[in-house]
C-alpha cells in the first residue's frame, strides 16, 4: 500500500515541476510562490515533525533544533565556498553558482526519499497513521517538484539538468517507500534528518529565493504568492492532521 501511495507522490512531483517550467514569463511570481512553499514546509511541517520525533536534548537544546541551525549554517558555508571558488577562477562575484542549485536539488531528492521512508514507516504503525501521512506526502510533493525544478534553474543550470533532478525527486519517494519493506525505521534518526534539512531549506528560501523574487519585481503580486504558498502548506498540514 505504501508503494502504491508513493506512485501518487511521483505524479504530484512531476506536476509541480511541470507547473514551474510552464510559467517562465512570470518568473518573479514562481520564485515568490516557491519561497512561500519552502517557508511553509519548513515552519509548519518539517520542524514540528522533527521536534516530535527527535525529542531528546543536547546541552539544554532539542537535538532537532541544533541540527536545524547546523543545516542553515552548512548551506550558507557551502554556498559561500562555492562562490569564492568560482570568483577565484575569474567568474564575476555575486554570480549564480550552478553547483549550489544542484546541491539544493539533491537535498530535495534526499528529502523526498525520506518522505517515502516516512510513508512506509507510517503504514508499519497502522492504517490510520498511513492515511494521514499519505495525504501530507502526496499533497506537499507538488511543492517539492515545483521547488526542485525552480532551485536547479535559478542557479543557471540547463533545463535538461533541471528535468533530470525533477525526475529523480519524483522517483525518490517510491524508492523510499519500497525500502521499508526490508526494515523497520527508528523514529529519532528520521526526526534528526528532518531538522537538518529544514535548516538548509530555510536558508535557501530566505537568502536566495525570496530576495531574487523581489529583486527586479518588488510587486504586491509577488508578495501575495509568497503568503499564498505558506497558507497552502498550512492547509495541507491541517487536512493531514
Amino acid at each position: 500500500m505504501a508503494v502504491i501511495v508513493a506512485l501518487g507522490a511521483f505524479l504530484m512531483t512531476l506536476a509541480g515541476g511541470w507547473t514551474a517550467q510552464r510559467v517562465t514569463d512570470r518568473r518573479h511570481l514562481v520564485l515568490g510562490l516557491a519561497g512561500g512553499l519552502m517557508l511553509g514546509v519548513v515552519g509548519l511541517d518539517l520542524l514540528p515533525e522533527s521536534l516530535h520525533a527527535a525529542g531528546r536534548e543536547v546541552f539544554g537544546v532539542p537535538l532537532a533544533l541544533l541540527l536545524f541551525v547546523a543545516g542553515f549554517l552548512i548551506a550558507h558555508v557551502v554556498e559561500r565556498l562555492l562562490a569564492v571558488r568560482q570568483a577565484a577562477h575569474g567568474a564575476e562575484n555575486g554570480g549564480r553558482v550552478p553547483e549550489v542549485g544542484l546541491t539544493a536539488a539533491s537535498a530535495m531528492v534526499g528529502h523526498s526519499f525520506a518522505d517515502g521512508v516516512a510513508l512506509g514507516a507510517a503504514f508499519q504503525v497502522g492504517g490510520g497513521m498511513g492515511v494521514a501521512v499519505s495525504l501530507a506526502v502526496i499533497t506537499h510533493d507538488f511543492a517539492d517538484g515545483f521547488n526542485t525544478y525552480t532551485l536547479t534553474r535559478l542557479y543557471g543550470n540547463a533545463r535538461r539538468k533541471a528535468l533530470m533532478m525533477l525526475f529523480a525527486d519524483a522517483v525518490a519517494p517510491v524508492l523510499g517507500a519500497a525500502s521499508t519493506l526490508l526494515f523497520t525505521l527508528p523514529e529519532e534518526p528520521l526526526g534528526a534528518y528532518l531538522g537538518f534539512f529544514g535548516g538548509a531549506l530555510l536558508y535557501l528560501a530566505a537568502a536566495e529565493i525570496l530576495p531574487e523574487a523581489h529583486h527586479k519585481h518588488p510587486a504586491l503580486s509577488t508578495l501575495m504568492c509568497t503568503v499564498g504558498g505558506v497558507a497552502g502548506i498550512w492547509l495541507v498540514v491541517g487536512l493531514a492532521d
